[in-house]
């Protein structure tokens, strides 16, 4: 039932963070304002609305003009419902689990638009900075993947530290920019929230699947070199991947 329960609640929170996806861009309010379809613009009925079923049941056309829905919308709201699912199976009724879900809904949102725009909202990883570090005053949490209050501040700052130096030397070399601050911003996130021995790791991993899923597309010359890649999306996965095995990891480290 409980897992259920997750499953669901997992839905509508993704929905929240398909509204957060399309909105936050062009500087829309996530809270006023009902949704609409991107072709007719016509308000969505509430029984359109449910998440993952209304897409089924519509067979991903709107209603109204019977234009194709993005497969995003139910792409999102089934990660999300799966994250849910799986952060509450392992860590159970507790507040690591609190915490991990409102992270997983910031990365998430964080994923998806910096996909489709390139850019990394301030107003989700400034959030995301603070209560990272506030959490690390206490010392009841998951030890095993939150770090305490400093290494908590030496991962952010490392963290940010380390890409704003390889967007430095990026723009130095070629003289042109590279990764954005909004990457390290995130990056910086990542420390705050696990600690400097995520940082190496997590650059690691986020650069190795950057590197095998861009280079097939560059051997087929349907991607330019000079093309524009956002980094946000492959710096989520390495953190995510960290996460799942930090115990297995901090055995080796330490």
């Amino acid at each position: 039932m409980f897992y259920l329960a997750a499953f669901v609640l997992g839905g509508i929170w993704g929905s929240f963070c398909n509204v957060c996806i399309y909105r936050l861009p062009d500087n829309d309010s996530v809270i006023t304002g009902r949704s609409f379809c991107r072709s007719c613009k016509n308000k969505i009925k509430w029984y359109d609305n449910i998440p993952l079923l209304s897409f089924i049941f519509l067979r991903g056309k709107c209603r109204s003009c019977n234009n194709k829905i993005s497969s995003q919308y139910f792409l999102v709201e089934l990660i999300s419902a799966i994250s849910f699912l799986s952060i509450y199976f392992i860590y159970g009724i507790s507040v690591t689990t609190l915490l991990l879900i409102i992270l997983s809904i910031f990365f998430i949102i964080i994923f998806f638009i910096d996909l489709k725009h390139y850019i990394i909202p301030n107003e989700l990883t400034f959030p995301l900075m603070l209560i990272g570090f506030v959490k690390s005053f206490d010392p009841n949490l998951n030890q095993t993947i939150f770090p305490n209050y400093i290494n908590s501040l030496l991962g952010g700052f490392f963290g940010y530290a380390v890409i704003w130096l390889i967007i430095f030397f990026y723009k130095k070399v070629r003289n042109k920019e590279g990764m954005g601050l909004g990457d390290a911003k995130l990056m910086a996130v990542v420390g705050f929230w696990f600690g400097w021995a995520s940082i190496p790791f997590t650059i690691f991993i986020s650069s190795a699947v950057a590197l095998v899923l861009v280079i097939p597309s560059l051997i087929k010359k349907t991607r330019n070199m000079s093309a524009q890649i956002p980094f946000g999306p492959y710096i989520i996965i390495g953190c995510i991947i960290y996460v799942t095995f930090a115990n297995q990891l901090k055995y080796l480290l330490y």
